[in-house]
């Protein structure tokens, strides 16, 4: 299903150096995949509602509060060598 060349082209975007040996070890691992995957296509999920996530954790989400003997916004700010634009540290561009 999924052929030498195949693999080649994929690893040659992906920047990955791989050798003729790797290349059919690959080409037949993903094949055997894509053959699994094949025969779950053939199991009628029509019924089965989608999700996302099943472990039925959610973020816990509070509110920013400043508790005694903890700092200000203010006086953290004042404390970074970078500059603060609207109440925020403006952070360096990347280098590439």
């Amino acid at each position: 299903m999924i052929d030498e060349k195949q693999v080649g082209h994929v690893a040659k975007l992906a920047r990955i150096d791989l050798t003729d040996a790797e290349v059919k070890k690959f080409s037949k691992q993903l094949s055997g995949v894509f053959e699994y995957m094949e025969i779950l296509n053939e199991i009628d999920t029509s019924k089965v509602k989608g999700t996302s996530q099943v472990t039925g954790l959610s973020n816990v989400m509070e509110k920013d509060e400043i508790k005694k003997g903890q700092s200000t916004r203010e006086e953290l700010l004042a404390t970074t060598e970078l500059p603060v634009d609207s109440k925020q540290v403006r952070v360096l561009p990347a280098i590439e």
